[in-house]
């Protein structure tokens, strides 16, 4: 294959990933107002999005194994491509928490707890999955090391978010019957599932921009 077309598959390749980074971001977003609004048909839209997500993810996973399989690549085509399957694979798995979110959002209650702001922590993750692809997409570093300082504070409002549905469970009142209690800690649980899937999402990101860092330098500093 003459070496033109080659680089313009590689080229393709990131744009592709890209394009798909922009849908996985756009379907967070809409996932965090729907929790915000309790908008279940936004919810909807997220949760019957995910299948086009997933066949976006078997595309690119495709485009990476036949680079692989008919250029044999080597050096940093190599760690390119490598990096770019990683890193489709976290954000087919942001997709999913996405979805997790909207499906959250369809089941009950979403405003439990007004004292805690799921759209700060949500905002967090945008900003950090928004880094990590820039760093993919323009080979910089400094934003790899950016995005995994910022995982430290989104641990540290997830943490203190955490402690707080804790201690007003503990100093909320009592309810009048079972059934009471029961619709209660099942909010209460997929209220603790939403943070806990904000987290996650901020690891992923985290994990992009370590793949990106080895990308460009092969540094695995981040990956370990």
């Amino acid at each position: 294959m003459p070496r033109n077309e080659y680089q313009s598959q590689l080229a393709d390749l990131r744009s592709d990933v890209l394009e798909m980074s922009d849908t996985v971001a756009e379907r967070l977003e809409m996932a965090l107002n729907a929790l915000e609004t309790n908008n279940h048909d936004l919810a909807q839209q997220v949760i019957d999005g995910d299948s086009e997500i997933n066949q976006q993810y078997l595309e690119l996973e495709k485009q990476c194994t036949d680079l692989i399989a008919l250029q044999q690549p080597v050096a940093g085509d190599l760690r390119f491509i490598a990096a770019s399957f990683k890193i489709i694979t976290d954000l087919e798995r942001i997709a999913d928490l996405a979805t997790n979110l909207g499906e959250y959002a369809t089941a009950g209650e979403t405003n439990l707890f007004p004292d805690i702001d799921l759209q700060e922590l949500g905002s967090v993750t945008l900003e950090m999955l928004d880094e990590a692809m820039a760093a993919y997409a323009d080979d910089d570093r400094e934003k790899c090391y950016t995005v995994d300082e910022r995982d430290d504070d989104l641990d540290y409002l997830c943490e203190v978010a955490s402690d707080t549905v804790v201690r007003e469970l503990i100093e909320s009142e009592q309810m009048d019957s079972d059934e009471d209690i029961e619709a209660f800690m099942e909010d209460v649980s997929r209220f603790l599932l939403t943070i806990r899937d904000i987290e996650r999402i901020g690891d992923h990101s985290v994990n992009i921009a370590a793949r990106a860092l080895y990308m460009i330098d092969n540094n695995d500093e981040l990956i370990y």
